[in-house]
């Protein structure tokens, strides 16, 4: 991975942090989006201890919210010349129905929205070169969720697991569209499921997720565990080429019948573009 560059959202904590201290071990150059900036240095300091490097870099990011990510991206513009891999890692689960300052529902803003702008920004820096990989953190949870565009944002009824679980579902099937609409500028796309990761992803919310952490830990798998799969789809020259596809243990598995149904993916890029006001750029 040297002379690479790769940003990795959600990066100060949990499998997101695992992930971008593994790419600088392996020389690329790393850089960090981050809500907090006090997490995100301390975070930085570790993994720069920890892999001997010094290429590691802090961007302060908000991907509930699209100026924050709009941002973002034209910050990195700025410093960056080139852009080899996106680790769409940021995501969040909630216990209740919250909404960000444009009305949108948390779980849908960050898990699915914040990875839908953050990719097509940054679209033409992945296919600048050629050879650029997007890489969506997903979950096995996309296999109990639904679309349902008359409650997309649980307006009507909301339950946090399954709104979960639909977030989880829509990264897969964003993942997939995405990889059809960038495959001719050969960029590549793909999803995974991390696993059952020890991690404080839920922390201090009063729900399914926490609970279950804190009855089963003994059977959640470790960070560094958890993040095998997206190093490998970030940098195994194994998976060059290789789009639209979903992975699990670092091995590709079938998504769940509604994850590969194009026909809803590309319904709700249009959804998701009308929603943000964000799409390709243009020619893309």
């Amino acid at each position: 991975m040297k002379g690479k560059v790769v940003i990795v959202t959600g990066a100060n904590s949990g499998i997101g942090k695992v992930t971008a201290l593994e790419l600088a071990k392996k020389g690329a150059t790393v850089v960090m989006g981050c809500r907090s900036r006090e997490r995100g240095e301390a975070a930085r300091m570790e993994i720069v201890a920890d892999s001997c490097s010094e290429d590691v870099h802090l961007l302060l990011v908000d991907v509930s919210d699209v100026e924050s990510i709009r941002s973002f991206a034209q910050d990195f513009a700025r410093r960056f010349e080139r852009l080899d891999v996106l680790v769409n890692n940021a995501g969040v689960s909630l216990s209740d129905r919250r909404l960000n300052g444009a009305g949108h529902e948390m779980m849908f803003a960050i898990n699915h929205l914040g990875y839908f702008v953050t990719a097509n920004l940054l679209a033409d820096q992945l296919a600048a070169d050629g050879g650029g990989r997007l890489v969506n953190v997903s979950s096995m949870g996309h296999r109990g969720g639904s679309v349902d565009f008359d409650n997309l944002q649980g307006e009507k009824k909301f339950n946090a697991l399954l709104q979960y679980c639909n977030t989880k579902l829509h990264n897969i099937l964003f993942s997939n569209e995405y990889a059809a609409r960038m495959s001719a500028r050969g960029v590549t796309s793909n999803s995974l499921h991390p696993g059952a990761v020890r991690t404080n992803f839920a922390k201090g919310d009063d729900w399914w997720f926490g609970s279950a952490a804190k009855l089963g830990g003994m059977f959640l798998i470790s960070p560094e565990r958890g993040a095998r799969t997206s190093v490998y789809l970030a940098s195994s020259p194994d998976v060059e080429g290789v789009t639209g596809r979903y992975f699990a243990r670092s091995r590709e598995r079938k998504a769940s019948r509604t994850a590969r149904n194009t026909d809803l993916g590309r319904r709700l890029w249009e959804h998701s573009v009308e929603l943000t006001g964000v799409d390709l750029p243009s020619g893309a």
